[in-house]
């Protein structure tokens, strides 16, 4: 028993990072609309405004189709005709959609192209059309405790986030109304200091501030 144990040990050792499929990381996610809100306010918005989303994955370890995405980053841009989500998540989006996905600079082309399929296996139709595929510097650093999120994509995307507060319980009938576009883990909403998209390819730019529109969740996949 002994000797097969050591045996294992080595192995791990020798194994390359990428030989492990699971995929683990952080997600964070923004939205046009406020996901933390009284079903009244909601309610009051739908068809107006969440038309926009950015859905971003930190991938800290794991392989996608045999290749290795630990330490690498991609961003989902999402334009829709409608209120994303409204009614139940990822089922429920309106189309036509269009995408813009930002990949990780550091990652090599065979990289890129499976951060791609990556993304469009993790969300299927909401990632809708995806009209270009741009490499930038991603910078991503969560804090999960006191829900700062720090996000930086070249000068395509940027957003800054901070923990609820009472003060920012409008109508003390809050819920989380509109959950993850994507399946995470631990998902937690917090107040968009700052944050927007001002990218190329789907005809908008937009910008947030002090609205209670983000998520901050990890992910373990299979």
């Amino acid at each position: 028993m002994l000797r097969w144990i050591t045996g294992l040990a080595v192995l791990l050792l020798v194994l390359p990072v990428g030989a492990f499929a699971q995929l683990s990381g952080e997600y964070f996610e923004m939205r046009t609309c406020d996901i933390y809100t009284g079903p009244c306010f909601a309610n009051a918005e739908v068809g107006l405004t969440g038309k926009d989303a950015l859905l971003a994955w930190s991938i800290e370890r794991g392989s996608f189709q045999g290749i290795d995405l630990s330490g690498l980053k991609v961003i989902a841009v999402l334009s829709a005709s409608d209120t994303l989500g409204y009614g139940g998540g990822v089922a429920v989006n309106p189309e036509p959609i269009r995408s813009v996905v930002l990949v990780d600079a550091k990652a090599d082309p065979r990289q890129r192209e499976a951060l791609v399929k990556f993304v469009r296996a993790r969300v299927g139709h909401v990632l809708g059309q995806v009209v270009r595929v741009q490499a930038v510097p991603i910078e991503m650093n969560l804090d999960h405790v006191a829900m700062v999120a720090e996000l930086k994509a070249g000068h395509v995307v940027h957003a800054r986030t901070r923990k609820i507060t009472k003060a920012d319980h409008i109508c003390t009938n809050e819920v989380i109304f509109y959950p993850p576009l994507a399946p995470v883990d631990n998902a937690a909403p917090a107040v968009v200091v700052q944050g927007g998209f001002r990218g190329r390819g789907l005809g908008v730019q937009w910008e947030l501030a002090g609205s209670r529109s983000a998520f901050l969740a990890t992910f373990l996949y299979d």
